[in-house]
């Protein structure tokens, strides 16, 4: 059933039992959230390694190196493009969100791209010289769940052989007693040598490790693991025939997480440390302790936004949660919304009779009104606190900082949550935050990370080490240990005369107060890693870039000042260009030999609002132009050509350039006419205002030869084009140039131009004007439609028949294309970005008759009576 007919069903229900105020509540919940599953299911089902028609996948091939817990992973795939047209073909790759890419190369035809990691505005200013020169295209990464997506294309000719790599490396977490490694696995086709191996070298030894089948019956089996006591190798390699989805079928069945678990053995409670290349970390896992008992608050959020499906998933989490307390813990639950309420003022124990009237409360719950985070969080901070308190946040926003004797841990439910903030305040209170995704399996993921913090071992742990013996060390105090987990601690090795190097950790159990003592040789270790052959010798090194890393990022994120936070920044920029880490502050420049082409990789924010779009960038720039006449350059890159058409309309005419419903935007221009000399003289028309307007925040902007306005229904803002300015207004930004350009940017993802051309006022029929310049990359939905909108769905084109036409210095041909057989003239056309006074060249296939038969309909259908109005459906 369609999104409209489930919210008829459901407001049908609603009203014979609720007033219409709340029914239009429920009916805008539930259609956020069928909105929010939508998008979570796109962005798992949309997704392929390898994209393109008619393409020949030689190979695909996963390399995972981990030594002692630090994971350096390479994705290799070699591909031909084996049809007979140019055409893009994409290289995707799923990386845990927690992973730093570290490099990424690509051979295409045998000229070399390779990658350097630098600091983000260095990067970025080196890739928009080769983008002025027509010579850069873009790396996209998107987040999605706990995975995040590397992509890029390349545009090729037929017959081109193009090898991508790409390298990341990531710490292993422990959780729940094991380190668990993922690798997303979905070519999207049959791939002739496709192959994953995972080495693991733990020098201590292994205590398990396994490979659960994650990948569905089908493969159950195929995954061979060898290990001895230290080493352990997993393989998998189906054959072509073994990835079938059936024994004829030509699809793949390779779709999901290929998963290997292990352990590490522990000789004592002290923990382990290693020493390697002038580095040293520390790991610390103590088990066989008595849980400390705790105090739990559970604050739910209870508002109209719970409505559903989240609610749903929480009570049905809690019940679990609730079944696992013991007679030693104690608690209680307070629900907010617009009010606050606590189903007990105090702490009470976890017996079966309150356990089960706590789940009678939670099951009676409604959701419904406003919010009221900070009133509930501090009813929660005054119950009086015992041995570990903890709160677990079950909310959608968090606004108030706990007392010092507790943890706060936040669960931010959907996409619809400020997870920045949530982390932040998580961070500022001794906590983590987990993001819990709205998928069928919701509740499970609250209850895992309940799970991970429900069974506290130790408080107050310090790992130390002798004085002048270390330096640079990672964070070393610690408020608590959970059962499962584990603490680690990185640093350099000082030269000293002594070949060993000492630790000394303390911690409060149980009714116990610890001190621990352990040690390692400055050389043993590296003498091990020499005679392993798929040892990752560099970890040590690596990894404790990476924690100082994370943990100056989180440094950064709380900074109370300006200057500290240039001071982390400068830091993370540092470390991140030596190690060569892609951060949020870093990005990676990828350049050709002689760096005549370049493509950028920047690390991604987490989205506070809606699912990552999925961006495809190509290695040719393209966009669509429009200048005078006004006449449009539409650059197809699947055809590697250009097409251009005029629109011979009248001045006063408003013409729909992007009209899109599904996100909002309309791009309108209003044509004015040349000079007059002579009364039958033929008028030129040329835009005189390019007007975009934002529909769900009812802004619009409307740039004019004389002023740039903005306007939102209630206020007008209006620059001249005399000095550079940038606006900001909820989800539109502006960017004025100086007498140059405006550019526009609507919610992060449609993008605008406009290119000011002033003439001489003198002039006897020019006049100024506007042109207009709008990527083919901008994020359109699928209702996207104008004389430039349409373009985002590339037609099928095909020219043939190429013969010397009217004019002799113009060839002629006919063109296919929407069912359509065409005349067109091989011409050129003006760009004027690069150079506004004389322009560029660019060579086309000229359309006749103001575009007919490549545009939708007659130009004259992308009439509209005002520059906010979008264009009438169906065309």
């Amino acid at each position: 059933m369609e999104r409209a007919g489930v919210l008829k069903v459901i407001y049908t229900q609603c009203i014979s039992r609720y007033s219409k105020e709340t029914c239009f509540l429920f009916i805008f919940q539930a259609d956020i959230q069928i909105c929010r599953w939508e998008k979570e299911v796109s962005l798992n089902h949309l997704f392929y390694a390898i994209r393109g028609d008619d393409i020949t996948v030689k190979s695909y091939r996963v390399e995972s190196r981990i030594t002692s817990r630090f994971c350096h992973t390479t994705v290799k795939s070699s591909v031909v493009n084996s049809g007979p047209n140019a055409q893009s073909i994409g290289f995707n790759v799923q990386i845990p969100k927690r992973a730093f890419i570290t490099n990424f190369t690509m051979n295409v035809n045998g000229i070399m791209f390779v990658g350097s990691v630098k600091e983000k505005t260095v990067a970025r200013n080196l890739y928009a010289q080769a983008r002025a020169r027509g010579k850069a295209a873009g790396l996209v990464r998107a987040n999605s769940q706990d995975m995040e997506t590397f992509k890029t294309e390349v545009h090729v000719p037929p017959g081109s052989k193009i090898e991508f790599e790409l390298h990341y490396q990531e710490m292993m977490q422990r959780k729940l007693g094991f380190y668990e490694h993922s690798l997303y696995l979905q070519p999207g086709r049959l791939v002739p040598q496709f192959q994953v191996d995972v080495y693991i070298y733990e020098p201590n030894g292994i205590a398990s490790v396994e490979t659960p089948n994650t990948l569905g019956e089908h493969f159950s089996g195929m995954a061979k693991l060898t290990s001895s006591k230290d080493k352990a190798h997993v393989v998998f390699k189906p054959s072509l025939q073994q990835q079938r989805k059936c024994e004829n079928c030509t699809t793949s069945a390779i779709d999901g997480i290929f998963t290997v678990k292990y352990d590490v053995l522990r000789d004592s409670n002290a923990g382990e440390l290693h020493v390697s290349d002038g580095h040293f970390v520390h790991f610390f896992a103590p088990a066989n302790l008595s849980p400390l008992p705790k105090n739990i608050v559970f604050v739910i959020d209870v508002s109209g936004s719970m409505w559903g499906v989240k609610m749903k998933q929480t009570v049905e989490a809690m019940q679990t949660i609730l079944d696992d307390l013991t007679m030693d813990d104690y608690f209680s639950i307070v629900d907010f919304n617009h009010n606050v309420r606590c189903w007990s003022e105090e702490l009470v124990q976890g017996s079966t009779i309150q356990v089960a009237e706590a789940k009678k409360y939670i099951q009676n719950i409604k959701p419904n009104g406003g919010t009221n985070i900070n009133e509930a969080l501090m009813r929660a901070g005054m119950i009086d606190p015992r041995s570990v308190s903890m709160i677990i946040a079950i909310q959608k926003n968090v606004k108030k900082v706990m007392r010092e004797e507790f943890s706060l841990f936040s669960l931010g439910i959907g996409f619809d949550v400020d997870y920045d903030f949530l982390e932040r305040i998580a961070m500022e209170n001794r906590g983590v935050a987990q993001r819990i995704y709205t998928s069928h399996d919701a509740s499970d993921q609250i209850r895992r990370f309940y799970s991970q913090v429900s069974s506290p071992l130790l408080r107050k742990i310090t790992v130390q080490f002798p004085e002048d013996s270390v330096s640079d060390v990672t964070q070393n105090h610690f408020d608590k240990y959970f059962s499962g987990s584990e603490l680690v601690v990185a640093g350099k090795v000082l030269p000293s005369e002594s070949t060993t190097l000492n630790s000394f950790t303390t911690a409060f159990a149980d009714r116990l107060d610890l001190s621990l003592q352990t040690e390692a040789d400055y050389l043993e270790l590296d003498a091990a890693l020499a005679q392993q052959q798929h040892a990752f010798t560099g970890f040590a090194r690596q990894m404790w870039a990476y924690i100082t890393v994370n943990q100056l990022l989180a440094e950064r994120s709380l900074a109370p000042t300006a200057g500290k936070k240039r001071k982390i920044t400068q830091r993370i920029l540092n470390l991140a260009v030596e190690h060569q880490f892609v951060t949020p502050l870093t990005a990676l420049l990828v350049e050709s030999e002689e760096a005549k082409e370049r493509l950028l990789a920047d690390s991604p924010r987490d989205p506070k609002q809606g699912c990552c779009a999925v961006m495809v960038v190509c290695l040719c720039v393209f966009c669509v132009t429009v200048e005078n006449d006004p006449h449009f350059i539409v650059h197809l890159p699947k055809n590697n050509m250009d097409v251009c058409f005029n629109i011979d309309s009248e001045p006063g005419h408003i013409l729909n350039l992007v009209s899109d419903p599904g996100a909002g935007v309309v791009v309108n221009g209003q044509l004015v006419g040349s000079k007059r000399v002579e009364e039958k003289e033929k008028v030129n028309t040329y835009f005189g205002t390019i007007s975009v307007f934002y529909q769900p925040d009812g802004i619009r902007v409307s740039v004019t030869t004389d002023r740039i306005d903005l306007t939102d229904g209630m206020n007008n803002h209006s620059f001249t084009w005399g000095a550079t300015a940038d606006i900001t207004q909820d989800r539109v930004k502006v960017s004025i140039v100086k007498d140059s350009k405006v550019m526009v940017t609507v919610d992060d993802k449609i993008t605008v131009m406009v290119l000011l051309h002033r003439v001489w006022k003198k002039h006897p029929t020019h006049v100024d004007f506007l042109g207009l310049y709008i990527p083919n990359n901008n994020q359109y939905s699928s209702q996207a439609h104008g004389l430039i909108g349409q373009f985002g769905q590339e037609p099928e084109v095909r020219v043939f028949n190429l013969h010397q036409g009217a004019d002799p210095l113009k060839k002629e041909a006919t063109m296919e294309v929407k069912g359509n057989k065409l005349v067109v003239t091989r011409g050129w056309q003006k760009d004027y970005r690069r150079d506004k006074k004389r322009g560029s060249d660019v060579f086309c296939w000229f359309i006749h008759n103001s575009g007919k038969g490549f545009i939708d309909g007659h130009y004259t259908n992308y009439i509209v009576p005002r520059l906010d109005s979008f264009l009438p459906l169906p065309l």
